[in-house]
């Protein structure tokens, strides 16, 4: 069993005190660890980073976040076990306590019937314990771990956080080996036990799940009789990938194109989208493992190549970059290109063009930044050489001539020739004209010049011709050495982007001054206009703009631009989706509140907030919705106007979750300062006042539920701790928490629970689940993980390794996920990819239909060219034993023959 992993054990409710002599030990044993463990801090903090590269760009966000997790993990480890410490510590002070009073109930228990009574003793006993355990959070011993942190997907390899188990719990684990194991009760004086038990129940009443070493218990429900027997299916619901939301153009380049089938190709996340313009769905290329960084179309306009980045998975076994050559028409892999021959990531691709596309050059993100050519059809390696240290970012063959090649980057222009497997390099020669800090793009002309834009806002033109000896200054070497030949002012800032037209006119993107300029064949400036621009795109007169806020524009100069995509710029963490329309909020780090149509696919309406968002809800009448902010203020939007119609502050740390009664009366705040706001709700959701407060959790606040009737709230906190509420009454918590396992809850996103407790993977450490929900048919949860999954249990999933449906796509830790009202779809929402995915969720007949119907026609635009041979695609959920799949040469009939069904689907 993987140390720190979820573990369980039956337990009766008056089960909870701990042998003496452990405790001491436990508290030794936390104490010495919390000293090593502030001594590895410590030295954490003074040391640098691993060495980088001189000037290498690329490589510095990757170095910096994975110090940033190691760095967050050892605080996360110092809070823990400071927290298991202290709880440790109160269990020593309750045993002291209730000593005596154990001795006088073991003298009853042999004067007296064996366990007569002991309910009520047992509901007595958890209250006391309940009781003293508020008594020492009031007397200082409140324990604040860190903040839910920005993180990206954390290795689970060496070098990962460390697990706190204490000696006790791993002689349970090494007992049980994380199967469930029941304990029958025995009468008072017939079995040997180090402690009396002071329950009567014969069968298994609650369960302890031990994450990290901390104890977790959980009631079982009164309607499971045998919770030994119970056998965990996987849900019959499945996801179909529908939309996707985003486009990443914040830091990548060149990454949007024209097909002539009308669609758009570009990336965001893990997932490659088609988009056809006019008819506005969607197509998905999906078999990437990591995030996608580079994209390059094929000459013939059909093949396309993507790269990704390297990863791990949550085994911490590395996902080795590579690149993908597929057919845009079929979406069919074609060739996957050096599978463990690249470092760290493919920063750039290029296919050549003289021969029709027959090589793909590539430059990976390693020290050295490689540059190889590879035979695109057979996938085999060519040729490969050590470009620079410097950050390359571009890489284009010559359209003329194959064997030469040209990279640009960090302050350099190279030349490359490929002779006989062998490159040779020459540099660009800058001579009078002052070297610019980047080369960002670069073009060939028709008169075969090369075309570059620089972080000066220049364009140079490179080229062979003689030019006078003075100008060409050291270093020059005759006609061979490429050299400047004019230099044309263009923007303020860099040029980020340079599009060339027919007749040799080209388009150019300027960053600071945000323009886009139509240049002559000569680079006389003819038109302009102000777009965002990161990437420019042409075909018939039409342009697509990517821009550096991950929007795409579809428009012209004359007719002007119009969005086309729209997304988040940095990290999302609120999302919640409308009780009555098709529609969602998402809001993050950016500081947008947005508000996202399901049915057409479209973003509604933004707007932007003083601060960042974290967390959102509707108000059950669909009028309203409040927003949770980083600095402990709350406001309340009305959907219409969009106007602010209340706002309030609670503490001064930010808040994690907003969460309104069933019937709209209250809502509830969960902050980090440990506290939980209780409001009540008047004038149709546009009137507050505060009624009460819940202080009772050692650790902030990150999920909540209210009950059925409104009465009740379940939390959970990041000491990995289960507390419930009354709120009727007060706001007070309910000592007992045994009387709350039958309660119905209107929803439930709590991550820990009785029945989520199965959505728990083996060597969990109680933050690699981000976030679940439950449908509102009670049948399925879906849950957001760290390792970039969203999973689909059955629900309830009561018990450990339940099976479930495990989809890809995000590329960054997801951080939350929503059914919509009618629980047609899920949406799911990611950290760093800034990516949302709206998922169709499918039950079994209607995955039938969709295969059928996916075999019949595509769901974008007609595909001209695409072969009328291919094999229709096969349902993902039917085993390959229980249908056999016939298709003619037209792609017009479909049998699927079920053997274990009575029934087949045919389409015509």
């Amino acid at each position: 069993m993987t140390s720190g992993s979820p573990h369980i054990s039956h337990h009766s409710t008056g089960g909870g005190i701990l042998h003496p002599h452990s405790d001491r030990c436990l508290t030794t044993s936390l104490a010495q660890n919390l000293v090593l463990t502030n001594k590895c801090c410590s030295s954490s903090r003074g040391s640098s980073p691993d060495d980088m590269s001189a000037g290498s760009s690329a490589e510095f966000p990757d170095r910096a976040s994975l110090m940033e997790v190691r760095l967050q993990a050892q605080e996360d480890e110092i809070t823990l076990l400071k927290s298991s410490l202290a709880d440790a510590l109160r269990r020593l002070r309750l045993h002291d306590q209730l000593l005596p009073l154990l001795k006088q109930q073991l003298i009853a228990g042999l004067e007296t019937p064996a366990f007569e009574g002991s309910s009520k003793d047992s509901a007595n006993s958890e209250t006391f314990i309940d009781q003293q355990n508020q008594s020492f959070q009031s007397k200082g011993t409140k324990i604040q771990p860190q903040s839910r942190r920005p993180r990206r997907r954390r290795s689970r390899g060496p070098g990962s956080r460390p697990s706190v188990t204490p000696p006790l719990a791993r002689r349970r684990r090494a007992s049980s080996q994380s199967v469930p194991v029941v304990k029958r009760r025995r009468p008072l004086g017939c079995g040997r036990s180090s402690f009396p038990l002071l329950h009567s129940d014969l069968g298994v009443t609650s369960i302890k799940m031990f994450i990290r070493g901390r104890p977790i218990t959980m009631y079982v429900p009164s309607n499971i009789q045998n919770y030994e027997e119970l056998k965990m299916e996987p849900p019959s619901q499945r996801l179909e990938l529908d939309w996707v939301y985003g486009y990443r153009g914040r830091d990548c380049r060149a990454n949007l194109y024209f097909l002539p089938t009308g669609e758009a190709v570009y990336f965001i996340a893990c997932v490659v989208v088609l988009y056809h313009i006019n008819s506005r769905t969607q197509r998905h290329y999906r078999r990437h493992t990591d995030c996608v960084r580079c994209l390059t179309v094929h000459p013939d306009k059909v093949r396309v190549a993507s790269g990704q980045m390297a990863g791990v998975d949550k085994d911490g076994k590395p996902l080795q970059p590579c690149v993908h050559i597929w057919d845009s028409s079929t979406l069919v892999t074609l060739q996957q290109i050096g599978l463990g021959a690249f470092q760290r990531g493919v920063g750039s691709v290029a296919f050549s063009v003289a021969d029709s596309g027959a090589f793909l050059c590539v430059i990976d993100d390693s020290n050295e930044h490689m540059l190889s050519v590879w035979d695109a059809t057979k996938g085999t390696k060519h040729a490969e050489v050590k470009s620079t240290n410097e950050a390359v970012f571009a890489v284009e063959f010559n359209p003329d001539d194959s064997s030469n090649i040209i990279t640009c980057g960090k302050s350099h222009v190279y030349f490359w020739t490929l002779s006989a497997g062998q490159f040779t390099k020459k540099q660009g020669i800058f001579g009078k004209y002052k070297k610019p800090k980047f080369i960002q793009c670069f073009i060939f002309s028709l008169t075969g010049d090369v075309l570059t834009g620089d972080s000066e806002g220049n364009i140079l033109t490179w080229g062979k011709s003689a030019a006078d000896i003075k100008t060409l200054g050291k270093g020059a070497k005759g006609q061979g050495t490429f050299q400047i030949m004019r230099q044309t002012k263009a923007h303020e800032g860099s040029v980020f982007t340079l599009c060339p037209l027919q007749g040799g006119a080209l388009l150019s993107g300027g960053g600071k001054d945000r323009k886009i300029i139509r240049w002559s064949a000569d680079l006389a400036p003819e038109r302009e206009c102000e777009v965002c621009v990161r990437c420019v795109c042409a075909s018939d007169g039409e342009l697509l703009v990517g821009t550096t806020r991950n929007a795409i524009l579809r428009g012209s100069f004359s007719d002007g631009f119009v969005a086309i995509v729209q997304g988040h710029v940095d990290e999302m963490w609120g999302l919640s989706t409308h009780p009555s329309q098709n529609i969602f909020l998402t809001c993050g780090h950016d500081r947008q509140v947005c508000l996202w149509n399901t049915e057409e696919h479209k973003l509604d309406w933004s707007l932007i907030l003083e601060e960042y968002g974290l967390c959102a809800d509707f108000c059950p009448n669909g009028s309203v919705v409040s927003v949770g902010l980083s600095t402990g203020r709350w406001v309340v939007l009305d959907l219409l106007t969009k106007e602010v119609v209340s706002e309030f502050t609670d503490g001064n740390e930010q808040l994690s979750v907003m969460r309104y009664s069933p019937d709209g009366s209250f809502l509830a705040v969960g902050s980090h300062d440990n506290f939980i706001y209780i409001y009540s709700v008047t004038e149709s959701g546009r009137r507050y006042s505060r009624f009460g407060r819940c202080n009772g959790h050692s650790s902030f606040i990150t999920h909540l539920d209210w009950s059925k009737d409104g009465k009740y709230i379940m939390s959970n906190s990041g000491d990995y701790e289960i507390l419930y509420w009354d709120i009727a009454s007060g706001c007070k918590l309910l000592r007992n928490r045994f009387e709350s396992k039958d309660r119905e809850w209107a929803s439930y996103t709590c991550v820990l629970g009785f029945h989520v407790m199965g959505v728990w993977l083996e060597g969990s450490d109680g933050t690699d689940i981000n976030a679940l929900c439950r449908s509102h048919s009670e049948r399925v949860v879906a849950v957001a993980d760290d390792f970039c999954k969203v999973h689909l249990f059955q629900y309830p999933c009561p018990k450990l390794k339940a099976p479930s449906h495990r989809y890809d796509g995000h590329g960054s830790h997801v951080t939350n996920v929503c059914f919509t009202h009618s629980d047609s779809h899920l949406l799911s929402i990611g950290g760093k990819d800034t990516c949302i995915l709206q998922w169709r969720v499918l039950d079994s007949r209607e995955r039938l239909a969709s295969a059928s119907a996916s075999a019949s026609s595509s769901t974008s635009s007609p595909e001209p060219g695409a072969s009328r041979h291919r094999a229709s695609p096969l349902p993902v959920d039917i085993p390959m034993s229980h249908y056999f799949l016939f298709t003619t040469n037209q792609d017009s009939f479909l049998l699927f023959f079920l053997i274990y069904s009575e029934y087949f689907v045919s389409s015509v």
